[in-house]
C-alpha cells in the first residue's frame, strides 16, 4: 500500500464516524454542550468539516464546498470562507445551529468525497512538496494531510463522547 492509498483509507473512514456521532440526535441535542465551556456535537462536526474543507480546498486550488448553494444558511451562518471555528468563543459556538444531523452528514460527505478524489491523484513525490514555508521546518503536503486527519479524528472522537453524555442524560 502506498502513502496515497493509506491516506485514502484513513480519510474514507471519517464519514461513518461522523454519522455515528450525529444520527438520531435532535437539533437541540446537536446544539447541547455537556457543560460550561465545552463544545456541542454539532459544532464539533461542523468545525472538523470546515477545517478539512478549508485546508484541502487551499491545497488543490478549489472553492470550498461550504461556499456553494445554501449550505451555510442551513447552519444559521453566512458563507464566510475564513470561519472554520478556530478560535471560536462561546457566542460563536452557540451560533452554529445545524438544522439537523443530516446537514452535518451531507456537508461532511461532500467534503470527504472531494478529498478522496484529490488523494487518489497524488504521487509519493507530491507528498514531499512544501505547502507552507511559515514553519520551521516548512510543512509538506504529506504533513498537512496528516495534520488535518489528526484534527478530524480528535474532534469526531470528542463528538462521539459528547453524544454519549447527552444520551445518558
Amino acid at each position: 500500500m502506498d502513502a496515497s492509498d493509506l491516506l485514502t483509507e484513513a480519510y474514507g473512514r471519517l464519514p461513518d464516524l461522523v454519522a455515528a456521532a450525529v444520527e438520531g440526535l435532535s437539533p437541540e441535542q446537536l446544539r447541547q454542550a455537556p457543560g460550561a465551556g465545552s463544545n456541542p456535537v454539532g459544532w464539533l462536526v461542523w468545525h472538523l468539516t470546515r477545517i478539512q474543507d478549508n485546508h484541502l480546498s487551499d491545497l488543490h486550488g478549489a472553492e470550498q464546498v461550504w461556499l456553494g448553494g445554501d449550505r451555510a444558511s442551513r447552519f444559521g451562518l453566512s458563507a464566510d470562507p475564513d470561519d472554520t471555528g478556530f478560535g471560536h468563543g462561546p457566542a460563536q459556538i452557540a451560533a452554529v445551529r445545524p438544522e439537523n444531523g443530516q446537514v452535518l452528514i451531507d456537508y461532511h460527505r461532500a467534503v470527504v468525497d472531494r478529498t478522496l478524489a484529490y488523494l487518489r491523484g497524488l504521487s509519493a513525490a507530491d507528498l514531499d512538496r512544501v505547502v507552507d514555508e511559515n514553519w520551521d521546518p516548512p510543512v509538506t503536503l504529506g504533513v498537512r494531510l496528516v495534520s488535518v486527519l489528526d484534527d478530524d479524528l480528535q474532534h469526531v472522537g470528542q463528538a462521539a463522547y459528547v453524544r454519549g453524555l447527552i444520551l445518558r442524560g
